[in-house]
C-alpha cells in the first residue's frame, strides 16, 4: 500500500479503519513513505513544540556550535564572490517631450458676464501696488505687521507680499549687556568703612566671586547702616555664605531691598534668612527664585507660610512655591500689607 493510498483511505469517512491494526498497516509501508508520513504535520498546531511541528529539512551534517565569527566571514566572502548586477542602460536624464502646463479652465458666460476693466487692472498691478490697495480698503486681514506698516509710512517693502507665507520683521540683534564691573574689594572696603554713599550695591552675574569675599560683604552689613539695596544674583551663593547672611541681616537696620536668585541654595538657608528678616522687619523686598534645589518641600514650605504671617513690613517675595496653599495665603498676606501701608499713607494726608 502507497502513502498516498494510505491517506486517501485515512481521509474518507467511508472506510472503515480498525486502529487495532494500525501496526500491521503501518508494517507494510517502506522506509522512504515512513519519512514522508513523518513529514505531514500541521505547523500551527500549538499542542506541539516548535522543534516537532516540521520534519527538519536539513541534508547536510552539522558543522558544530553556532559562531558568529565564521558565519560572518562566510557571508562576506560569499559577497564578494558574487559579480554585479549588469546595468543593462544607464541612466540618462531627459527632459520631457511636452512640457507640464495648467489645465485652462474655460469661464462660464455668468464669470464672462461679471468681467470688468478693473480685472485688467488688478491683473497687472505689482505687489506693492496691492498691498497699499488693501491698506487703503481696510483688509488688514490680508496684510501682516510689516506690509501694513510700510503702506502707512509710504515705504516700498523690499520682501514680502501676496504670492508667498507671511513674513515678520528682521530680527533685530540686541547686544549683551556688558559685563558687571564692579570692584568686589573696593565693595568690601566701603561697606565695612559704612561709606554714606554707597546705598546701592550690585554684584549680580560676577563670575568667579570666592565664597569668602561674599562672606565678607554678609559680615560687613552686621555695622552698615547706609546700604539700602543688596543685588548679589547668580554669584554661586551656597548654603554656607546664606547662613552668614542670615547673621549679617539680623543686625542690620538699613537694608530694604535683598536679591539673591539664581544661587545655589537649599529651603532651610532660606528659612533662616526670612527668620532674620523678621527680627528688625526693614527689608521691605526679598527675591530667592530660581535656586539650584527648585522644590522647597512641604516642611519647608509651611515654615515660610508663617514666617510670612509674622511679617507686617514685608511687600515683595520672589519666590516660586510647589503647592497652591502657599501660593494663595503668601499673596493674601502680602496684599495685607499692601493694604495697610496705603491707609497709613492716606490716614497721615489727612491728617496734613
Amino acid at each position: 500500500m502507497s502513502d498516498a493510498e494510505f491517506l486517501k483511505m485515512a481521509t474518507n469517512k467511508d472506510v472503515d479503519i480498525d486502529l487495532d491494526n494500525i501496526d500491521e498497516l503501518l508494517a507494510q509501508l517502506t522506509a522512504e513513505e515512513i519519512d514522508e508520513l513523518n513529514g505531514d504535520f500541521d505547523p500551527d498546531n500549538s499542542f506541539l513544540p516548535p522543534s516537532e511541528r516540521m520534519k527538519s529539512q536539513t541534508l547536510k551534517d552539522p558543522t558544530g556550535p553556532f559562531s558568529r565569527k565564521k558565519l560572518l566571514a562566510f557571508l562576506e566572502k560569499k559577497a564578494k564572490e558574487e559579480k554585479d548586477w549588469e546595468n543593462v542602460t544607464q541612466y540618462v536624464k531627459k527632459a520631457p517631450e511636452k512640457p507640464w502646463k495648467p489645465k485652462e479652465v474655460k469661464k462660464t458666460k455668468e464669470e464672462e458676464a461679471i468681467d470688468t476693466e478693473w480685472d485688467d487692472i488688478l491683473t497687472q498691478a505689482t505687489e506693492d501696488e496691492l498691498v497699499d490697495l488693501a491698506a487703503v480698503l481696510g483688509f488688514h486681514g490680508m496684510l501682516n505687521q510689516t506690509q501694513f506698516y510700510a503702506s502707512e509710512r509710504d515705504e516700498k517693502l523690499e520682501s514680502g507680499g501676496f504670492t508667498g507665507m507671511a513674513k515678520s520683521e528682521v530680527l533685530k540683534v540686541i547686544p549683551f549687556e556688558p559685563p558687571n564691573q564692579t570692584d568686589v574689594e573696593d565693595s568690601i572696603k566701603r561697606i565695612k568703612d559704612n561709606d554714606s554713599s554707597l546705598k546701592h550695591l550690585n554684584l549680580n552675574n560676577i563670575k568667579n566671586i570666592s565664597h569668602e569675599r561674599l562672606e565678607a560683604v554678609c559680615e560687613g552689613l552686621k555695622t552698615n547702616t547706609n546700604l539700602e539695596i543688596l543685588e548679589m544674583a547668580s554669584v554661586a551663593m551656597t548654603d554656607r555664605v546664606a547662613k552668614k547672611l542670615a547673621e549679617g541681616l539680623q543686625e542690620n537696620k538699613t537694608l530694604k531691598t535683598l536679591n539673591i536668585e539664581s544661587n545655589f541654595i537649599t529651603g532651610e538657608p532660606l528659612v533662616e534668612i526670612l527668620k532674620a528678616i523678621n527680627v528688625n522687619k526693614n527689608v521691605t523686598e526679598f527675591r530667592a527664585a530660581n535656586q539650584k534645589p527648585e522644590a522647597l518641600g512641604n516642611k519647608v514650605e509651611t515654615k515660610i507660610i508663617k514666617l510670612v504671617q509674622e511679617n507686617d513690613k514685608i511687600l515683595t517675595l520672589g519666590l516660586a512655591f510647589e503647592f497652591p496653599e502657599t501660593r494663595v495665603r503668601v499673596t493674601s498676606k502680602l496684599q495685607d500689607n499692601y493694604d495697610q501701608m496705603r491707609k497709613k499713607r492716606v490716614g497721615t494726608k489727612a491728617d496734613a
